[in-house]
Order: C-alpha cells, then structure tokens, then sequence
C-alpha cells in the first residue's frame, strides 16, 4: 500500500477556487446559489476537487468550518454523472455520523443542496426515526444516500433491510474523532464485512488523535490528508473569549445578575456537566422569570432536534444543555456503569457541543467548565460560526482551575494571539452584592426533590410530544410553533418579587445608563396630572343622569330668543 499524502492548506494562500471553477453541475451550483454561499471555505476549496478525483480524503478543520458540503457535494455530483449513463436506483453512499441530532443536520444539509435535483438524489435518514420495521419501507426503495449511526446501519445490514455489496460507492464517517469514544469500534468493524472491497471513503474530523489514526487503518486506501493551517478557533477579531474567576454561589449570583440585567443579550447557550446541573440551573432561573430551555441526553430524540429547530428560529434565546458524559469523559464509554446510572435512561447517540448545527449564537457561556480542552473547544465553537461574530464566556472556580490553565495552555500554542486568548471579564462582584440575597434565597428553593420531580415532569411531557411530533405535526406543521420547550415547570415555589429589579439593587454604573437612555427618549412617557375638585365635580354631575338631564326643546327656545335680539 502507498504512503499516505499530505496537504496542507492555508487561509494566506492564493485566491480561493470558486464552486463555479470545479465543474460542478448546474443543479449543484443553482443549490449553492440559493444558500448565499458566494466561496467556498478552505475545506471545501481543498477537498472537494481531491474527492472528486476519486481520491480518498482525511480532512481536519475546526468545527463551523464547512465539513458536511466538503463530502456531500462531490457525493452528489458522483451520483448525478452515475445517473447520466444508468437509471437503475440503488444505495450508493453510506454517511455514517455518532449522533442523531448530527444526522438530522447531514440529512438537511443535503436536502439543501439536491433542491435543484430531488428526483435524481434522494437521501434518508435513519438514524433516530423509530424501529427496524418502521424504517424498511424508507430503505426498500434503495435511496442514493443513507445517513444513520454505525449502530443503526449495522442492523439493517444484519436484518437484510438493505444490502450494498454491489452497489457502494461512497462511505463518509463524519465527526470520525467521536465515533470511537461513543463505543462504536465493533460495530464498525462489523459493518466493514457487509460493504464492498472497494469504495472511495471521506473522513472528517476535528481533531487527529489515536481514534481516528486506527479508524484511518480500517477504511482508508492511499488517502490524501488535509491537514488546514488554521486555528482550532476562531481569531480574536470574530471570537472573543472571557474568563471570571468565581465560586458555587457567585456562578449563580453573575448568571442571574447577567441575565436579568441584560448584559447578555441575543441568543445563548449555557453548558453545564450533567443532566442535575441542567434542571437545577432551569428552575433557579425560573424563579426570576427567565425563560429557558434545557437540552440533555434523556430527552426524546425528536424532541431534542425540534428543540434545535425552534432555537435557531428564534423562539427562545436561552438552552441550558448537558455535554454528554461520553464527550467530557471518553474512557467512561468502557467503564462498567453503577447501578445508579443504570437505572437513569440516558442515550448514547447524543452530544450538544459537537454535531448540532446551531445558528446565530451570540454567546456561549460556561457555567461548569468543560474536563477536557476538546469539549471546551466544541462548546465554543456552537458561537462565531461562518462569519459571525460570537463571545464566550467561562465561569471558573478553584477546582476548576487546573482544566483552565491546560485549555488556556492548548490554545496558546495553536493561536496567534497566544496566552492573550482569554480575557477577565472586568466585573466588580461588589456591585451586585444586593443579587446574591435573592439567588441564595432561590437556590435554597432548588431542592433535590424539585430537580426530581421536574426531570420526570419534563421527560414524561416531551415523551408526549415527541408522539405528536411524529404522527400529528407531520401533517400539521405549523401547530409545531404552539409546542414550545422553555415553559416553566413549577416545581418550586414560586415567589413573584423575584421577577422584578428594583432600582436600588441595580449598579450605580447601569443606574445612570438608564437615565440616559430615558432622557434621550423623544417621545418619553409621561403621566397625566391627576385630577382637580372641580373637575371630578363636573365628572360626577355629567354621570349623575338627575343633575345632567336636559329638556331636548329647551336649546331650541333659547336660540331663538338669540336670534330675535340679533334681528332687533
């Protein structure tokens, strides 16, 4: 076999390649136009040229960076120059990604793009829509592109609900540094049996560490890698990132202060470690009137990308979401579970920082800090996609410290503004000294029991809607809006003087923006004067119907004795 080649890509390099320069098809580039996209990224500038060559590429960009469009254009041209010699209908590519929710996003990403050719390049995606014989009927008609889980397409292999023995062409495995560390190493190597002995192959990861070196050795032939000069982040022009050193109590005091003071504003995304911390910083929110939403692994697969949907469609602007455990912790995927996490459902097929496509987030906000310099780099990356800007922002405490300095110590070497990468947030914790009262008073009222009640609350109602998404909603779909995911659960008491600032506990700072801003106002609101005695007098005797009857005749009469003395 022949040593791999390599090629390196930099963002200083000659003018990009345009989409109309690659002898795309005009279906493809139409697709492409009506996305906006007026260039190509630089993943998409280097790969898709290699791909359709025939190569096989192992591509590593950072996340946001264009990978999907990088494997799923070329797969796309491939099929319509197929179609122009042979019309028979057959399962040509396999995408195979660790997520459901990054199945969702594939699939819709290349719906995006076969706009312009429905009918030649049909796509489906098995990966979280029901059982093996719901699913059979999608397969029996041999769609050209399949997107599913390792797992989930080794069971329709293994059930002989669709066979590619003979007919692929294309196996693409995206997010490839995640697929091990979710547990999928045996079924790749078990699904390897049941594909052909030759097909062109992409894989697309993040990062390049020992997972995806191994999963190299088992699909790849010769493969091209790509190796993109580029920061793991975004450059401190589109991202910029803070840092505020705090404890347990402070956390919740700033989230709140923060929040309810609008000093962040736009859509945003707070992590927190575990399913606990994600109902816990729900309620406490909750208390002070601050809707939000929350986004974890045991919520039900089309609830979750609905709740995905909704966000980027601006119904509500906060998500409080879980990292998977597997994500912040890979070597827990061999570890045998406790008896306690046995009993708590949680899917494995799931993580929120990395896969979900998020849209138009303005901030990230670290409440617990991530474990490892991945998860904290995936988190991020939900902000400052495409060319938006985006900020993040770290709550850090002593424990937490260690895991700071290793990530801070990880980015200095790839980033060109070095160990300058994280800014402090310049925030005088004394002038919101009257808001830790109010959060200690609702994070008392956060007890276990509430969390309890309101995980089992919140899973039993979106289990509900989860069955109305699937049946009712799909021929309904503009009910989709009613069904919101950032209502209140009421299992704390509810104290309603939390929901309001009073003047006095706002910073002396922010007191005099305000006042400002009113007085700038040109059409400010001002209340009417009340009313004087004789006033309310005159009022009272024209409601009396007594004291305010009149003869209709008697105007007449004395009009007429005015126009007699005019006369005269």
């Amino acid at each position: 076999m022949a040593a791999p080649t390599e090629s390196h890509g930099s963002e200083h390099s000659a003018k990009l390649l345009g989409f109309h320069e690659m002898g795309l098809d005009d279906r493809i580039l139409q697709a492409v136009s009506k996305l906006g996209w007026k260039e190509p990224t630089l993943i998409q500038e280097k790969a898709i040229p290699l791909s359709l060559e025939g190569k096989d590429v192992l591509a590593r960009a950072r996340t946001g960076s264009g990978k999907t469009a990088s494997y799923a254009i070329p797969v796309i041209q491939k099929i319509l120059d197929r179609k122009q010699v042979t019309r028979e209908q057959c399962i040509s590519t396999i995408i195979m990604v660790p997520t459901k929710e990054l199945g969702a996003q594939a699939h819709k990403n290349i719906l995006e793009l076969t706009t312009s050719c429905s009918r030649e390049v049909r796509c489906v995606d098995i990966s979280g829509k029901g059982d093996l014989p719901s699913q059979r009927p999608l397969l029996s008609e041999n769609p050209d592109i399949v997107v599913g889980t390792p797992s989930k397409i080794l069971a329709h292999l293994v059930a002989r609900n669709m066979s590619v023995k003979d007919s692929l062409q294309f196996l693409v495995i995206d997010e490839a540094d995640l697929v091990f560390s979710f547990g999928y190493e045996d079924d790749i190597k078990e699904l390897l049996k049941h594909l052909p002995k030759i097909f062109q192959t992409f894989l697309m990861s993040a990062t390049l560490n020992d997972d995806v070196k191994a999963l190299k050795k088992l699909v790849l032939h010769n493969p091209v890698i790509l190796k993109l000069e580029e920061s793991q982040l975004p450059e401190a022009g589109q991202l910029t990132q803070y840092h505020i050193k705090c404890e347990e109590v402070e956390k919740f005091v700033l989230i709140y202060s923060l929040l309810k003071l609008r000093l962040i504003q736009g859509k945003s995304i707070i992590f927190v470690n575990s399913v606990d911390r994600c109902y816990r910083l729900k309620l406490f929110l909750e208390q002070f009137g601050i809707p939000a939403c929350v986004l974890n692994s045991e919520l039900p697969i089309n609830s979750r990308v609905h709740i995905v949907h909704q966000f980027n469609d601006g119904l509500y602007d906060i998500v409080v979401a879980a990292d998977d455990q597997t994500l912040l912790d890979p070597a827990q995927t061999s570890a045998a579970p406790s008896k306690k996490q046995k009993r708590k459902y949680q899917d494995k097929e799931f993580g929120v920082s990395r896969g979900i496509d998020f849209q138009f987030v303005t901030s990230v906000i670290n409440f617990d800090f991530p474990s490892n310099v991945d998860s904290y780099i995936h988190r991020v990356g939900r902000t400052a996609r495409g060319t938006n800007q985006g900020t993040a922002l770290s709550f850090i405490s002593v424990a937490e410290m260690p895991m700071y300095e290793e990530v801070q110590e990880t980015l200095s070497k790839t980033s060109p503004e070095g160990a300058d990468s994280f800014k402090p947030y310049q925030f005088r914790m004394e002038e919101i000294e009257g808001f830790r009262y109010r959060a200690q008073d609702a994070m008392r009222a956060v007890t276990k029991v509430a969390i309890r009640e309101a995980r089992l609350k919140e899973i039993k109602q979106e289990i509900l809607n989860s069955q109305k998404l699937k049946s009712y909603f799909e021929d309904n779909p503009r009910d989709l809006q009613v069904l919101k995911h950032d209502k209140p659960l009421h299992t704390v008491r509810t104290q309603q003087h939390l929901k309001h600032v009073p003047e006095y506990l706002v910073p002396p700072m922010l007191r005099s923006m305000r006042a400002g801003t009113k007085r700038r106002q040109p059409h400010a609101y001002k209340p009417k004067p009340a009313p004087t005695q004789t006033q309310m007098r005159f009022k009272k005797k024209k409601e009396d119907p007594l004291k305010s009857f009149e003869f209709s005749g008697l105007k007449h009469i004395q009009n007429a004795k005015k126009f007699k003395k005019k006369k005269h």
